[in-house]
């Protein structure tokens, strides 16, 4: 099964000017698809370093997904960036220069002639066509391992990575698993006695079990990987049962 990375990207995020909701979104689209993740990450609107941490990525992961920076403007250096890590040409594709003028009638405008900077994107990129906005998406393959670099707008990035960008991972990677996951919540007890009294089960590899601290309350997720929902399901159920013998004094239910 492969592994997944996400890059935001963005020195609006790193501002702290906006808050990524992207992350949490595709996270849990690979989730739900088996798809490990092991690392996110955010990085500002500079070409050298979105190209650094796109490498790194793509020597740790099977599959890379950026989002941001696929606007018209100088400040929008995904594309650049993406060609730069493959150590190739970024190339004019006449069609997605179609595709996007086809996007701005729509819309009721006329496109400016930065907005062709839009229609370049990696040698031997495989477009994505956007139906919901003006940015191509694209995805490079090499060497088992693909980089996919969506719209940083929320609602055009949902969109394609449900209806193309999943699909394909399903079909490229043959997905055919899934994980799933529950917490429990206990109040009146700290994370520390906790750890203590069930720290055998934190130490499982499947399902696994981790503590979240809250201000009054510490939470206990349980994560199963499986084939199937029923069977991941069951394997959550089996631990909860024994965790809710050893903290049932301290265990409510919302």
């Amino acid at each position: 099964m492969p592994t997944a990375e996400i890059i935001t990207i963005g020195t609006e995020l790193l501002l702290g000017e906006i808050v990524d909701t992207n992350t949490r979104f595709i996270a849990r689209a690979l989730r739900d698809e088996g798809v490990d993740i092991f690392r996110t990450a955010t990085v500002g609107d500079n070409v050298e370093r979105i190209a650094e941490i796109m490498g790194e990525s793509l020597s740790r992961a099977e599959i890379v997904i950026t989002t941001g920076g696929l606007g018209p403007t100088v400040d929008d250096p995904t594309r650049e960036a993406a060609a730069l890590a493959f150590g190739v040409e970024s190339e004019f594709r006449p069609e997605l220069w179609e595709q996007i003028k086809a996007r701005f009638r729509e819309f009721g405008h006329i496109p400016t002639e930065n907005n062709k900077r839009q229609a370049y994107i990696p040698h031997n990129a495989r477009a994505l066509e956007n139906l919901w906005g003006t940015a191509p998406a694209f995805l490079v393959e090499r060497e088992g391992r693909v980089l996919i670099s969506l719209p940083g707008v929320p609602y055009e990035m949902k969109n394609l990575l449900s209806e193309k960008v999943m699909p394909y991972l399903q079909s490229h990677f043959d997905l055919n698993a899934v994980i799933k996951s529950r917490s429990l919540h206990t109040v009146g007890i700290g994370e520390s006695r906790i750890d203590d009294l069930i720290g055998d089960f934190e130490r499982l590899e499947n399902p696994t079990v981790g503590l979240a601290a809250h201000r009054d309350s510490v939470g206990i997720r349980i994560t199963a990987k499986a084939k199937t929902d029923k069977e991941a399901i069951a394997l959550i159920e089996e631990i909860e049962e024994q965790l809710r013998e050893i903290l049932a004094e301290w265990i409510v239910d919302f």
